[in-house]
């Protein structure tokens, strides 16, 4: 199945060090890691990678950093949205003159637009810009749900070509996927999520688990569109209680200490967000080595 975005990506954590700054090194060895583990693009500066946290000047030298690193093995994603349309448009407009492939933008957040407002937004901040866009709804994050009628109209904007759907809602996403042309992907915003989403008519997924698992998310995927729907399934159920057990807290806390544990030094969050509970990364270690991902 051929699209803008492939059918894996990752988004990706951002590295700190003991003093809480970018490990741009460290981010550069990791961009490259998931390049060559199933992953089609990465998404950076996303959820995943703090970006409420990053300044602009660190979010630029981020994308600079995996473009440079992946050489283009895989595409850079740059998450430039926000709540201010002036400020997404400014940051993603830096993000195209530092050479990543695509935009992914969310959903406004705190200041609840309306649907028009919505669709306002993100056509003002795709038209500022020559590069494919994602959009990512994640109203749980959000406080306001893209509507599918919303996501229909933005995408017959032309660069607007997929969004990321993480509302785990799969009326909409059917209804998504009914009434957008077949070159506008769907991708899960959930990594349990995947396979129920391609089961009508999803593109793939924005994975987390796939820092861990790349090869075997590939697979499930792969396993689906060739038709194999029993190793399918088998695979999600293989992999469904590492799907839950990262986000036992708030994304990207147990992702982080998963990545530590496995020997890939990756750092703390940034506050506010605090390090996994010692019980809970007891029971995530568990887990990894129930998974030999250990």
């Amino acid at each position: 199945m051929q699209n803008e975005f492939g059918s894996l990506n990752t988004a990706i954590v951002t590295p700190f060090n003991e003093d809480f700054q970018v490990d741009y090194e460290r981010m550069a060895e990791l961009s490259l890691h998931l390049a060559s583990n199933g992953s089609d693009g990465l998404v950076v500066t996303g959820t995943t990678g703090e970006s409420p946290t990053l300044s602009f000047e660190e979010k630029i030298e981020i994308y600079k950093c995996s473009v440079e690193a992946v050489k283009g093995k895989c595409k850079i994603i740059a998450g430039t949205g926000g709540n201010s349309t002036r400020e997404a448009i400014r940051l993603s407009q830096a993000a195209e003159q530092s050479g990543v492939d695509g935009l992914m933008l969310v959903v406004p957040y705190y200041n609840k637009p309306t649907q028009e407002g919505l669709f306002q937004h993100f056509k003002a901040v795709a038209e500022s810009v020559s590069l494919p866009v994602m959009l990512y709804n994640v109203p749980g994050r959000t406080g306001v749900n893209l509507q599918a009628e919303t996501t229909v109209r933005l995408s017959e904007i032309n660069n607007i070509v997929a969004i990321k759907e993480a509302s785990a809602d799969l009326n909409q996403v059917t209804y998504i996927c009914a009434f957008t042309p077949d070159s506008f992907s769907v991708y899960s915003g959930d990594d349990s999520m995947t396979l129920p989403m391609l089961s009508v008519g999803g593109s793939g997924v924005v994975s987390i688990s796939s820092h861990l698992i790349g090869p075997g998310m590939k697979e499930m995927i792969n396993a689906f569109y060739q038709g194999d729907t029993k190793e399918a399934t088998r695979l999600n159920q293989k992999y469904f209680a590492l799907f839950k057990a990262l986000f036992v807290r708030t994304n990207p806390i147990p992702l982080k200490a998963a990545l530590n544990l496995t020997g890939f030094e990756v750092g703390q969050p940034r506050l506010p967000l605090l390090p996994l509970d010692d019980d809970l990364e007891g029971d995530l270690k568990n887990l990894l080595r129930q998974l030999d991902l250990l």
